[in-house]
């Protein structure tokens, strides 16, 4: 038997290239699969991955091989060493997966191709009993499942036997790598892969594991920070799966015995999706549990078995994982109601169709989600979006006449269907994780000079953008005598103070992550709910909540409440909604061009039809694309068609000008008329580019992270900048409004700055 893997030199011919490279006892896993051929990501991934080499990026649709195509060849690899001198020492390749649920998935996919070819399979997790774990410590080898939280754990708790158990590693491969970018758990993996890199002394290839997202270059980045150019990428083109998409729009009712749209939206999911197995992303938890409980109520009325169940963060885990087994063991018809907790590619069965109440504001979460039906060969994918719409009558506000739920739906889908995805925050400076990373760094190596840590962490590591001033601020904080986290001994050396090594020994240290907190709305003694808060807020700015205006009194971030006082001029136009998070500039600009064009999609049915023709005659009828507002209550309705960040920094400079309001998706309810608006414009236009840091001060609540809470209002404002405000482009922006509101000629011309 071979005893070292032939080169693709040694080949002939392009079945050869790939398949006579593999080991025997994998060549024979593959017959016994009955796979006539490799897919072509297989066949072009043994090559790159039969023996160490280049950090290769795997792109293509769920369920078109990206596991086989890294692990046929890799598992290949360490087969023949096992022909030869035998395995090295140490775990010879490395899988991580965002998700417990996922590493059991994947497990359970290659226990069988690992047992013929020889090579032990671990998986690690917080689930996995405790003497497993210590086995595989004292022998490492083979292959290794884990989670990015347990490898964080596995550094803290013995830093000094990294090199040992990962002597022999070849590969390091990264599951679901588009759902790290851009994120703290994405930097917090980039960051732990550097670290195993320094321990062992030299680079160790990346696979990373990826739908296919239209800029590669994103996901590259993000599997090689700083090398993104030097990754091998790989694509498949034969993706054959069926997509069905369909946007559906109900108008809210118009007489009070009538259904409104969220009872019609309910009804076509219940006559829809029954006897089935589906998801519907319903956005927050209350959306979620009141769908549930409509869903459930109609299931009562007619007297069949319940089979439709909320799934979200704040439910017990035994709750979670009783809707996750009924959908994963396929026997009883399920519908889960979901946040986003179903959104990652956790094990769940054959999902048939997927559904989303309210439009996208990522198309990349739209992506995965479409990603988890049609899995099974033969089988659609199936998306459908439910959005509500007002009555086009003539007392209903303008701004909601322009239909933008089913506007920005279609503006989705559009995007969705070009191939685009949002490109990560490009200057992030990601403090909290940064901050878990210096004390889990210190935890790791029992201590480590400032400058060791800056270069590991912020030189060589994901932490680029942090200046060394910064840096050292941060250190400073986190020794303050107020915070205790960390000290400095007379050798110079980090170590963890009191406070430090307590956070670093509870369990909750290992995830940089949180499940996003809401704040408590208060006026007076009175609770009005709970709100998440995901854009900017600043005393004495406005907010839209339980259907009325209120004026922001005081927002108290260490606690999540936010003081309001009732604001006048009644309820306020209904153009908010849908899933919370920020937009990208790129899908407010489909929104303009969707609204301006004359196309119909066939994917919209006929209430998405007649809201997409009303939102154009309003669009039209007003000249909106020229003058870029509407008359609002009591005000005016200013519609920039800008994204989160851009649109927020104008909400917070146009506050800082004395002009009050609030905003959400692409339009700005301003409580001044246009005449002083255009002359806070034109102030913002003539002058400079305001400080980014003197504008987040503004902030309420600029805790937004895991760590935040430990930082000072200064860092906090630093990376609020960095992150959540973009100043550079608002003198060209309010240059354009400006022209637009004062009606000169070809005032929309430039409405888009890049």
């Amino acid at each position: 038997m071979t005893t070292s893997p032939p080169s693709a030199s040694d080949s002939s011919g392009p079945a050869a290239r790939s398949f006579d490279l593999l080991h025997p006892v994998v060549q024979r896993w593959i017959w016994r699969q009955g796979w006539n051929e490799l897919r072509d990501i297989q066949d072009d991934a043994v090559p790159l991955l039969i023996a160490p080499g280049p950090d290769v990026l795997v792109m293509a649709a769920t369920a078109a091989g990206k596991t086989e195509a890294a692990f046929l060849p890799i598992l290949s690899a360490a087969a023949f060493a096992r022909d030869g001198a035998g395995p090295p020492g140490g775990f010879e390749a490395m899988y991580i997966g965002p998700l417990k649920a996922l590493i059991n998935d994947q497990f359970r996919r290659l226990d069988g191709l690992c047992e013929m070819a020889g090579v032990p399979v671990v998986r690690w997790h917080g689930d996995v009993d405790a003497g497993r774990k210590q086995a595989a410590r004292r022998h490492p080898e083979g292959l290794l499942l884990i989670t990015p939280e347990s490898l964080e754990a596995l550094f803290i708790r013995g830093g000094l036997d990294i090199p040992r158990l990962f002597n022999g590693l070849r590969h390091v491969v990264i599951d679901e790598l588009h759902a790290f970018i851009g994120t703290e758990r994405g930097m917090h993996l980039q960051s732990l892969l550097t670290r195993l890199e320094a321990a062992l002394n030299r680079r160790v290839p990346r696979v990373g594991l990826s739908a296919t997202i239209g800029d590669a270059g994103l996901a590259a980045d993000c599997l090689r920070p700083g090398d993104g150019a030097g990754v091998a990428r790989l694509t498949s083109t034969a993706d054959g799966r069926e997509i069905r998409l369909q946007v559906r729009t109900y108008r809210d009712a118009t007489e009070e015995t009538a259904p409104d749209a969220e009872a019609l939206i309910a009804d076509h999911l219940f006559k829809t999706l029954r006897g089935r197995h589906n998801l519907v992303f319903a956005g927050a938890r209350q959306t979620v549990e009141s769908y549930a409980d409509k869903l459930r109520v109609l299931s009562e009325r007619l007297g069949v078995p319940e089979e439709f169940f909320p799934h979200h963060g704040s439910l017990a885990r035994g709750l979670r994982e009783q809707v996750e087994a009924r959908l994963r063991d396929g026997s009883l018809p399920t519908t889960a109601i979901c946040t986003t907790t179903l959104e990652l590619g956790i094990d769940i069965g054959d999902v048939e169709s997927v559904a989303q109440i309210g439009p996208p504001r990522s198309i990349a979460g739209l992506r995965q989600r479409l990603g988890r039906s049609g899995r099974r060969a033969g089988k659609p994918a199936i998306l459908r979006i439910y959005t509500a719409g007002p009555d086009a009558g003539e007392k209903t506000p303008l701004v909601d006449r322009l239909q933008l739920p089913t506007i920005q739906a279609i503006a989705a889908v559009r995007l969705l269907l070009q191939g685009w995805c949002e490109p990560p925050g490009p200057a992030a400076l990601h403090l909290s994780t940064l901050t878990h990373q210096v004390l889990a760094l210190i935890a790791e190596r029992g201590g480590i000079r400032p400058q060791a840590a800056h270069r590991l962490l912020c030189v060589e590591g994901p932490f680029r953008k942090v200046a060394a001033g910064t840096f050292a601020a941060l250190l400073r904080r986190l020794g303050h005598p107020s915070v205790r986290l960390i000290e400095q001994a007379p050798t110079a050396e980090l170590m963890l103070g009191e406070r430090g090594e307590r956070l670093v020994s509870h369990y909750s240290f290992y995830a940089v992550f949180q499940t996003p907190e809401e704040y408590r709305v208060v006026t007076g003694r009175k609770t009005l709910g709970q709100l998440p808060l995901d854009r900017p807020v600043a005393p004495e700015m406005m907010i839209i909540f339980a259907g009325r205006r209120w004026i922001v009194a005081e927002v108290r971030a260490a606690e999540r409440v936010l003081e309001v006082v009732p604001a006048p001029g009644g309820r306020p136009p209904a153009f908010n909604g849908g899933e919370a998070g920020p937009m990208h500039d790129r899908l407010a600009r489909e929104m303009f061009t969707v609204l301006s064009g004359n196309d119909i999609p066939a994917f919209l049915d006929a209430g998405a039809r007649d809201a997409l023709l009303a939102g154009r005659e309003i669009f039209t009828r007003y000249d909106v694309a020229r003058c870029s507002m509407l008359p609002g209550d009591k005000g005016m309705i200013l519609l920039p068609w800008l994204g989160s960040i851009r649109r927020n920094t104008l909400l917070l400079a146009l506050d800082a000008e004395g002009i009050r309001g609030t905003g959400d998706g692409v339009a700005l309810d301003l409580r001044a008329d246009p005449g002083d608006v255009l002359k806070a414009l034109c102030r913002i236009a003539d002058a400079p580019p305001p400080d980014p840091l003197i504008l987040a001060q503004r902030i309420g609540n600029k805790i937004q992270n895991k760590f935040d809470h430990l930082l000072d209002d200064d860092l906090l404002a630093v990376d609020a900048a960095a992150a959540r405000l973009e100043t550079t482009a608002l003198p060209g922006i309010a240059r354009n409004l400006v022209q637009a509101l004062s009606g000169s000629p070809g005032g929309g011309a430039a409405r888009h700055p890049d």
